[in-house]
């Protein structure tokens, strides 16, 4: 049997977006999209270069003077009204979410109301930005702070989510005042040309908001760009480095948010069954390629077996499958090239002495043609091994015993990465002194990532990056500090 796509699918034609106009351009050749699903082409895309990257981010330019003059409000309105139609097409963004990249239609429908709400949340901010007097020295003087936008955003967002990364980047910064060029990811560029359809739909000025859909031609262009005032890239630490190596060039400044492998802590004391049923969900949550999945998971020793059973069990009731299927709660990874390298890693685990409790294979039948892992656990590896080290991105945990408190905050920290961290207890002592003590970006307890409010401040520490998106602190990410100081002191007479 092979996955089709539903009937009522309409795929974007386009494939960028440069000053309010639907282009498409491909000075960086074409690459076709397939549907990961049954591993079939959906269309072929045409992709940005560097002769598409020169438009948008001139048309941003032209279009940041009168943006930046707009009153907030005016700005808030826009935003709103883009929210509202982002809820309108809530169903058809759902599809598009699911076809790009094989997100189960279960997960998809809840994607448009989420980044509806971070919209609002933004929205709000764009006519309360103010900034305050400061105490003067000296004689008399007028001494204040402004806070302006920096002028034009390059965005670049990754295809495991791209529609929530598109808005996340881009809320924050048109509230701040800036116009943006975003480089929609070539693996799945769907819904965030969708979202661009929106924007124009809202009456948002031509050239605000600029999508290019490309590869690394595109994206080098854009953060090489002269005209680009700030950087914000959502990828992995490879590409990450690359970005800070050409933006170190024209000293331009950058927000980043990378990988992750995030430790999950269940103590004794626990709820058990809620742990293990949170344990398995946030691992395999996006297919397991979610940045802040909690893929280590430590286990204190009294109750490892019990719940190693429990975890087995868990992982035995995932109903992997059809992602257009709103039964389905696992589908498939993102292409043929991230099955093997994940299997790979696999079956080093396998080799370095790991107990594979579920999983471990890649599942035929019905699933052959598409790219669908069986939910792996590993037990009994360690830290130190090299999948309990490295980002694997698809649907493998590791567990771990431990026996101590501190022991497993330093197990917990033992990693290059830093992006979050979820503990599970009924002590209250415990969770603020573990919380405290993880470095990590994110923490939540008793829970599994669904905790990710637009108000709160979203970013890595170490190797999962540096600055902010969310909240005020994302706001203030987008926003450059001005001081401004008057003498007001009466001129001395000539003599």
């Amino acid at each position: 049997m092979t996955f089709a796509l539903p009937d009522e699918i309409v795929l974007p034609t386009h494939m960028h977006i440069i000053d309010g106009e639907k282009d498409a351009g491909g000075s960086g050749g074409s690459m076709p999209h397939i549907y990961p699903g049954n591993g079939r082409q959906t269309g072929a895309l045409q992709l940005a270069g560097r002769t598409e990257a020169d438009a948008a981010v001139a048309a941003a330019r032209r279009a940041a003077p009168a943006w930046r003059a707009m009153t907030g409000d005016k700005r808030r309105n826009l935003m709103l009204a883009l929210a509202a139609l982002i809820e309108q097409q809530a169903g058809s963004l759902a599809l598009l979410g699911s076809i790009e990249k094989g997100e189960p239609a279960m997960n998809a429908r809840h994607m448009p109301a989420s980044v509806a709400q971070k919209l609002r949340y933004f929205a709000g901010w764009a006519d309360k930005i103010q900034g305050h007097v400061v105490n003067t020295f000296g004689g008399p003087s007028h001494d204040y702070v402004a806070y302006e936008p920096y002028g034009v955003i390059g965005g670049i967002i990754p295809w495991n989510g791209p529609l929530y990364a598109a808005v996340m980047m881009m809320a924050p910064a048109l509230a701040a005042g800036n116009c943006i060029i975003l480089k929609a990811p070539e693996l799945a560029p769907y819904t965030t040309l969708r979202l661009g359809e929106l924007i124009m739909e809202a009456g948002f000025p031509a050239g605000v908001v600029n999508i290019v859909t490309g590869g690394p031609e595109v994206g080098e262009a854009i953060v090489a760009h002269h005209d680009i005032d700030k950087i914000a890239f959502i990828g992995s630490g490879p590409t990450a480095r690359k970005v800070l190596r050409s933006a170190a060039e024209g000293l331009k400044p950058c927000c980043l948010e990378l990988g992750g492998k995030s430790a999950v802590i269940v103590f004794a004391d626990a709820d058990l069954p809620d742990a293990a049923r949170r344990g398995l969900r946030g691992a395999i949550a996006a297919n397991g390629q979610g940045c802040v999945n909690g893929t280590r998971l430590f286990v204190q020793r009294p109750v490892y077996d019990q719940y190693l059973d429990m975890l087995a069990q868990q992982a035995a009731q995932v109903r992997v499958g059809d992602p257009f299927d709103m039964g389905t709660t696992l589908g498939p990874v993102i292409s043929e090239a991230a099955t093997q390298r994940i299997l790979g890693m696999i079956e080093t685990a396998r080799q370095e002495g790991g107990r594979i409790l579920s999983g471990g294979e890649r599942l035929g039948g019905d699933f052959a043609e598409g790219y669908f892992l069986a939910p792996t656990i590993i037990a009994d590896l360690g830290n130190k091994s090299a999948i309990a080290r490295h980002e694997v991105f698809g649907p493998v945990l590791t567990v771990t015993p431990f026996d101590t408190e501190d022991e497993v905050i330093t197990l917990a920290n033992d990693t290059d990465y830093g992006l979050g961290g979820y503990i599970h207890t009924q002590s209250l002592r415990r969770a603020h002194n573990v919380a405290a003590a993880l470095d990590a970006g994110m923490i939540q307890v008793n829970a599994s990532g669904e905790g990710m409010a637009p108000c709160a401040p979203f970013g890595g520490m170490k190797q999962s990056g540096f600055g902010r998106m969310g909240g005020e602190a994302g706001l203030k990410e987008f926003l450059r500090v001005k001081n401004i100081w008057i003498n007001l002191a009466t001129p001395a007479p000539v003599a």
